[in-house]
């Protein structure tokens, strides 16, 4: 008898992603549960090779789920399966945070905003007028709306660049740099255990007055962020990104 009540307690939260055994999202709210003594709280991985499992999620675990992360590569694909998405996460393109109602109706989020917003707020300059966003998934678009929001000009890096706002890895130049001062990270390239790359850009032309922002918090310095301190950029990671925004999910799983 006590089993079971101590089960219909049970207050279930989650991540949902493929490959994601080195999750920070597990091990954060672990923390948190443990230190807020929420005794019937519980973070898991929903580790799922296809975005078509993730109804079967939900449905196996129902009456105890409140709320998701979602991260590579569900971020856009995850849309099919909301009831509602809040107007910031359909701009941005990407949701990484799911509030599941009491009726048990799921609302999307991106918490990737504030997240980013405000870890890279800090760090930047007067001459930090033109960004590169290196990478085209999920979170690069939340770094994206940032920019625009910021009046930061900004271009992506692709392999495949196929739209305006897009160049190709071998259009990085000199020149380009020069004007590019914020280079931002949102491939998971150089990410454990591939510690030992990195973005394919001209290494040689970054001064001191570029900023070099990893989306990668593991390492803590990837090779990226390595390369550029030895040129005099200014280096951050992603470990704060990740704090802020899951404190901004928590806020909304509890409003």
């Amino acid at each position: 008898m006590e089993e079971r009540e101590s089960q219909d307690k049970d207050v279930l939260f989650g991540l949902v992603g493929k490959r994601i055994s080195y999750s920070f999202s597990k091990e954060y709210f672990s923390k948190k549960f443990a230190e807020l003594n929420l005794t019937h709280h519980k973070y898991v991985n929903f580790d799922i090779e296809k975005i078509t499992f993730f109804p079967e999620v939900i449905h196996s675990n129902k009456f105890k789920l409140k709320g998701m992360n979602v991260t590579i590569p569900y971020k856009q694909d995850v849309f099919l399966y909301l009831d509602k998405v809040h107007k910031v996460a359909r701009k941005v393109g990407a949701v990484n945070t799911i509030k599941i109602t009491k009726k048990g109706k799921l609302k999307g989020y991106n918490t990737d905003v504030i997240g980013f917003r405000n870890s890279i707020a800090p760090m930047l300059k007067e001459h930090h007028t033109k960004a590169l966003i290196l990478g085209s998934g999920g979170a690069s678009k939340a770094v994206a709306y940032v920019f625009k929001k910021m009046n930061i000009d900004f271009k992506f890096v692709s392999r495949k660049p196929k739209k305006k706002k897009q160049i190709s890895y071998a259009d990085i130049n000199e020149e380009v740099l020069n004007e590019y001062g914020i280079i931002v990270n949102c491939s998971p390239v150089g990410t454990f255990p591939e510690t030992d790359k990195c973005p394919k850009i001209p290494y040689q032309h970054i001064t001191e007055k570029h900023l070099f922002y990893d989306l990668v918090y593991n390492p803590k310095e990837t090779l990226f962020l390595t390369k550029g301190k030895l040129q005099g950029a200014s280096i951050k990671n992603g470990y704060e990104m990740l704090e802020i925004q899951a404190e901004a999910s928590w806020e909304i799983w509890n409003s």
